[in-house]
């Protein structure tokens, strides 16, 4: 059976919500999936999920935040704390500090970095 969806009135188009678009990029995306066969069963265009992943990655990208890795240890403003040495520090445009130490683990740096979206 064919279903047929009728737009009428001055808009002609359907509005997606930010929440739906980002419910079919996961579903369009996740491991396995075959983004025609999630177009077809939410009947949106192929095309225009990749230009909502197109978007979505801009905006992601836009919030990068730049790593700075320091040489010499102690040349932070509270160098008078004893702290072992950091690998990485991440300092966030908000104040936030991260700082990951060598004897992480891949997996908690990864999850770390996550947690700070």
């Amino acid at each position: 059976m064919t279903q047929v969806t009728v737009l009428t009135g001055v808009r002609r188009r359907r509005d997606w919500t930010d929440q739906d678009r980002l419910e079919i990029l996961r579903e369009a995306f996740s491991p396995g999936a075959c983004v025609a066969d999630v177009a077809r069963r939410h009947d949106v265009s192929r095309s225009l999920i990749y230009l909502w992943r197109r978007a979505a990655l801009r905006q992601v990208q836009e919030t990068f935040v730049p790593a700075v890795i320091e040489d010499e240890p102690g040349t932070t403003a509270n160098a008078s704390v004893e702290e072992p040495e950091a690998a990485i520090v991440l300092d966030f445009a908000d104040g936030r500090r991260l700082r990951i130490f060598a004897s992480a683990s891949p997996a908690l740096a990864v999850a770390a970095l996550k947690a700070m979206r």
